[in-house]
């Protein structure tokens, strides 16, 4: 099954999700997913093979989050980074559906980068970068850092922050895509890392817990 044909299900997810986009940025989600499932077969960038579960568990699954990150933004152009990034879930589809927002999508794994690049290029996504790196590494020099700094299904929280943290910027948050409440996770948490707020998302077509936790430096 091609994406095109997944066209109707991802237009009924979005007025689901209340997002109102362009016919080219749907055709730019289904595009992704096609770039997905042709780098798949060599990069191995993820286990998901078939085109409905793709568009459910990734795309859907990562648009559930761009209603809750506008409302942080509130209107402002702002500085994301997606810390291991894979494929590019959600970066690349934040990059896609809020043009004003500048991703970066950062993975160890060489190839995994490149392929956002390659994303980038092919969707003439001005916004997006893949950069192969260790987040430890990328430090918010003069004017630089991120306003916010996002993860799925990446790591433990208590990992997550403490290796990203030199990524943000003064006042910036962490945005954590998690599964179910990971009451354990936040337990584990040091003193200097706050909670303000965790979100229970609703992803149209996947019966399964998943929230955002948002944190910030304490």
């Amino acid at each position: 099954m091609s994406a095109v044909a997944l066209k109707p299900a991802l237009e009924a997810g979005l007025r689901e999700l209340g997002l109102n986009l362009s016919d080219a940025q749907v055709d730019q989600l289904l595009a992704y997913q096609d770039l997905i499932a042709k780098w798949n077969k060599v990069y191995n960038l993820t286990a998901v093979r078939d085109p409905q579960e793709m568009l459910t568990h990734h795309l859907l699954d990562s648009l559930a989050a761009i209603p809750p990150l506008l409302r942080q933004a509130d209107g402002q152009p702002i500085k994301l980074l997606d810390v291991g990034s894979g494929g590019g879930l959600p970066g690349v589809v934040i990059a896609i559906t809020c043009p004003q927002i500048e991703v970066h999508c950062v993975d160890t794994v060489l190839k995994k980068a490149t392929f956002i690049q390659q994303v980038a290029a092919s969707l003439k996504l001005p916004n997006l970068r893949g950069i192969h790196a260790r987040v430890e590494s990328l430090k918010a020099e003069e004017g630089g850092g991120y306003d916010v700094v996002c993860s799925r299904a990446f790591a433990s929280l208590m990992d997550f922050t403490t290796w990203s943290r030199s990524a943000l910027k003064p006042g910036a948050v962490w945005m954590a895509m998690k599964g179910k409440h990971p009451a354990d996770e936040l337990a584990a948490l040091p003193k200097d890392v706050a909670v303000f707020h965790v979100e229970q998302l609703t992803v149209p077509g996947l019966e399964a817990e998943r929230c955002i936790v948002w944190l910030r430096p304490a």
